[in-house]
């Protein structure tokens, strides 16, 4: 991938992939090229097959202050000058995908992504580690849907992920108020998994939960992820079809043979990768 990110540090050891923010005294705020880089990283993992698991993590007091205001205040940022109020509505929604997409490249990827927040995580935080497969926190890290408290509605993907993640009360209550949603109360809620002293300590973790998911089939793993997304937005007997359709087609009795007989023996399977993706139509 080139050029070298501005952003983000990226790692790759033991089949899993590590994408830090890099900006720690600016707050790893999101900078015109952070919105740029970071789907253009997670892109480069999955569709080359690098890496089995990706592990989000941060640099510096907080993990991100959201986005950064020159987005906003650029000539040729999101709003722009335009007169026109129709034209503008209409530029502003074109302009919004690509920051929308992102953080759904998260989604789309087909390897489990984890999150590891520590410090504040802020605006376009919220819609970013919603995104992910699962999250930990530091006992010192809180959430703020902050877009309330600068006169706006969050319109990054908070709203559609964190009602699935959150009871749908306490997701009206921090989004009206702009309030802080605390680590350990995060976790009460399930928009955590699990709390840490420090950042280390979560770090580690972490990686020990991406190195044991990158143990199994990717093939089951990448299954297991799809279905889950598709569970979450249809209905259960959309998802029981749809499981059985892909289960008839990309059940594999080889990686199945592999588990058991890597089981009996006490080790770990030797499952082949996901194959790199096409960049082009055949």
């Amino acid at each position: 991938m080139s050029p070298k990110p501005t952003c983000f540090d990226v790692s790759i050891n033991d089949r899993v992939a590590h994408i830090r923010m890099s900006r720690p005294d600016q707050f790893n705020t999101f900078t015109p090229d952070a919105w740029v880089e970071l789907p253009a990283i997670v892109r480069d993992i999955d569709r080359n097959a690098k890496a089995r698991c990706i592990v989000l993590s941060s640099s510096g007091k907080h993990f991100t202050a959201g986005m950064d205001l020159a987005v906003f205040t650029r000539p040729d940022g999101i709003v722009g000058a335009v007169n026109d109020p129709h034209l503008r509505a209409e530029k502003f929604r074109a302009d919004l995908r690509p920051l929308q997409d992102a953080f759904t490249c998260f989604e789309q990827a087909r390897m489990p992504v984890i999150a590891c927040v520590q410090g504040g995580c802020i605006g376009a935080g919220v819609d970013m580690i919603s995104a992910c497969d699962f999250r930990f926190a530091t006992k010192d890290a809180f959430f703020c849907i902050q877009e309330i408290n600068i006169g706006m509605t969050a319109d990054v993907g908070t709203f559609p992920r964190l009602t699935k993640l959150m009871p749908d009360g306490w997701v009206r209550q921090i989004a009206y108020t702009g309030e802080r949603l605390p680590a350990q109360k995060a976790k009460e809620l399930g928009l955590v998994n699990e709390v840490f002293d420090t950042q280390a300590a979560m770090l580690d973790h972490a990686t020990s939960i991406a190195k044991e998911i990158a143990t199994k089939s990717p093939l089951a793993v990448t299954g297991s992820k799809a279905m889950i997304n598709y569970a979450r937005d249809h209905t259960t007997a959309d998802a029981l079809d749809y499981i059985g359709v892909w289960n008839a087609a990309m059940l594999s009795g080889p990686h199945m043979r592999e588990a058991f007989t890597a089981k009996a023996e006490k080790r770990d399977g030797d499952f082949p990768d996901l194959l790199p993706l096409k960049d082009k139509p055949l």
